[in-house]
C-alpha cells in the first residue's frame, strides 16, 4: 500500500490505551524503521511510540493529549518505495493517493455527537467505563480520530458528574459492540464524582497522568476481583542480628545496601517457587499459573507510586536482590524507570514497614492473584521456652489474595512456608552470595 497506518501498540500487559504525551515528529519529516515517533504515557511510565515503516510522515491522526485505545490508528506513513516511485517518476502530474488518505479529515479534532450513530464501534475501556457510570455513549461528543469516542472524552464526563443518559440506560444500549466484548461479567458500577465545592484557602491539585493510572488500576482491582486477607506474624530476631553484623561491611565491599527487605524478597520468592499456584492469574475462562517468578517491588514518589519488576526473583541471591532493589528505587528516584522496567510482574511485595506501618491490607496489583505487605519490625515481649518472657523482633506478614484464584488453604500454607524460611534465617545457615 501506497500509505501505511501506524497504531496505538499494547506497551504491557493488561494496558488497554495510551496518551500522546508528545509528537517528536511532524508531517512531512523522514523517518527510519524503529525511529521514535512519540512519547506516549501508559501503565505509570512514559514509553517510545517506534514507527513500523521507513518513509515520509503524511498526517498525525490525533493530538498532543490525545487518550486512545491498543489499535487505534495515531498518523500515517508514506512509505520509501513509493517515495521512491514519484522520485523517478517522468509524469509531470503526481502520484494520486487514495481518497481516504489525501481528503482532509474534518473530524478529527471536531466533536461529534453519536445520536442515531447504528453499529457505532467503541473501544473495550471506553465501554467498560461508561458501564460503570451508566453512560449513554449516544449522546456522548467524540473528540478522538473521525469522532470516536475516547476514554478521556468519557472520563471527563464522569469527572464533571454531568453524566448523559436516556430511557434507553435501562435497557441494552451497547448492542452494536457485542462482536468486541463477549459474555464479561457485569462490573460493579461506581457513583458519580460528586461536584466538590472550593472554599477560600482550599487548593487544587490536578491529577496527573500517574495518579490517573494508579487509581484506574486499584478501582478496577477492586471492583474486579473479590480481596480477601489474612495475617501471620513471624520472629525474625535471627534475621536482624544477621543483617545487622554484615550491613557496614557489605557497603563498604559493594557500595550499596543491603536491607531487610531484600531477605523478605527472597523468602517469598523461594516460596512462591513451592507453591506455584500463587504466581497465578485469573484471565476469565481459566486460571494461568506463570512460570517465571517475576516480582513486583513498590516504590513510593513524593507524588506517585511505581510498581518495578525483579525478573527470576527466585533464580538471584540475597545479594543479588539487593542489587536489583537499589538499582531500581534509584531509577524511579532519578525519573529514568523504562516501561519494560514495569512489565512482567507476577507476585508483588510491598514493604509498609518503611512507612512504620504494623498492619495494613493492600490492594491487590491487577491482574496478579496476591499482593503482600512486609510491615515494621518492632521489639515485643515473646513467651520463650520454659516460660520465660524475652523482647524479639516480630514482623507482621499480611496477604491480601483474589478468592477467584486463591483459597485460604494455599495461601495459608504460602504464608506458613515465608514465616518458616524468615525464622531460620541466620549467620549459621544463610548465605547472602
Amino acid at each position: 500500500m501506497a500509505i501505511q497506518t501506524i497504531k496505538m501498540p499494547q506497551l504491557g500487559e493488561s494496558v488497554t490505551e495510551g496518551t500522546i504525551e508528545k509528537w517528536l515528529v511532524k508531517p512531512g519529516d523522514t523517518v527510519q524503521k524503529y525511529d521514535s515517533l512519540a512519547e506516549v504515557n501508559t501503565d505509570k511510565v512514559t514509553a517510545d511510540l517506534p514507527s513500523s515503516f521507513s518513509g515520509v510522515i503524511k498526517e498525525l491522526i490525533v493530538g498532543e493529549g490525545n487518550t486512545l485505545a491498543v489499535g487505534e490508528s495515531v498518523c500515517t506513513i508514506e512509505t520509501e518505495e513509493v517515495i521512491e516511485q514519484q522520485l523517478t517518476s517522468q509524469q509531470s502530474e503526481p502520484i494520486s493517493q487514495p481518497a481516504s488518505v489525501s481528503a482532509p479529515q474534518q473530524t478529527v479534532n471536531a466533536p461529534v455527537v453519536n445520536r442515531g450513530a447504528g453499529k457505532a464501534r467503541y473501544s473495550p475501556a471506553v465501554l467498560k467505563l461508561a458501564q460503570e457510570h451508566s453512560i449513554d455513549l449516544q449522546l456522548v461528543e467524540g473528540t478522538g480520530a473521525e469522532g470516536r469516542i475516547t476514554r478521556k472524552d468519557v472520563q471527563k464526563l464522569v469527572d464533571s458528574g454531568n453524566i448523559p443518559t436516556s430511557s434507553l440506560a435501562a435497557q441494552q444500549p451497547l448492542e452494536a459492540i457485542t462482536e468486541q466484548v463477549t459474555q464479561d461479567p457485569e462490573p460493579q458500577k461506581s457513583q458519580p464524582v460528586p461536584a466538590v465545592q472550593t472554599a477560600t484557602g482550599d487548593i487544587e491539585i490536578p491529577v496527573t497522568n500517574i495518579r490517573k493510572a494508579i487509581a484506574n488500576n486499584m478501582l478496577r482491582s477492586k471492583h474486579e476481583a473479590p480481596h480477601a486477607w489474612m495475617m501471620v506474624e513471624a520472629d525474625v530476631t535471627n534475621l536482624v542480628n544477621y543483617r545487622d553484623s554484615i550491613k557496614t561491611e557489605f557497603k563498604q565491599s559493594e557500595g550499596y545496601n543491603i536491607t531487610y527487605f531484600a531477605f523478605f524478597v527472597k523468602a517469598i520468592a523461594q516460596a512462591l517457587k513451592e507453591f506455584p499456584m500463587m504466581n497465578s492469574m485469573w484471565a476469565g475462562d481459566k486460571i494461568i499459573q506463570k512460570k517465571d517468578i517475576h516480582i513486583s517491588i513498590a516504590v513510593a514518589t513524593e507524588d506517585a507510586l511505581f510498581v518495578p519488576v525483579i525478573k527470576h526473583a527466585d533464580e538471584k541471591s540475597i545479594k543479588g536482590i539487593a542489587r536489583e532493589i537499589n538499582d531500581l528505587a534509584g531509577k524511579v528516584r532519578a525519573g529514568k524507570l523504562k516501561s519494560e522496567d514495569m512489565q512482567g510482574g507476577t507476585f508483588t511485595v510491598n514493604n509498609t514497614g518503611s512507612f512504620g506501618s504494623v498492619q495494613s491490607m493492600g490492594i491487590i496489583n491487577y491482574p496478579q492473584a496476591a499482593i503482600i505487605q512486609v510491615e515494621s519490625i518492632v521489639k515485643r515481649p515473646v513467651i520463650m521456652n520454659g516460660g520465660m518472657f524475652a523482647a524479639r523482633d516480630i514482623v507482621n506478614l499480611c496477604l491480601s489474595l483474589d478468592h477467584r484464584v486463591l483459597d485460604g488453604l494455599i495461601c495459608g500454607k504460602f504464608l506458613a512456608r515465608v514465616k518458616e524460611i524468615l525464622e531460620n534465617t541466620s549467620k549459621d545457615n544463610t548465605s547472602i552470595y
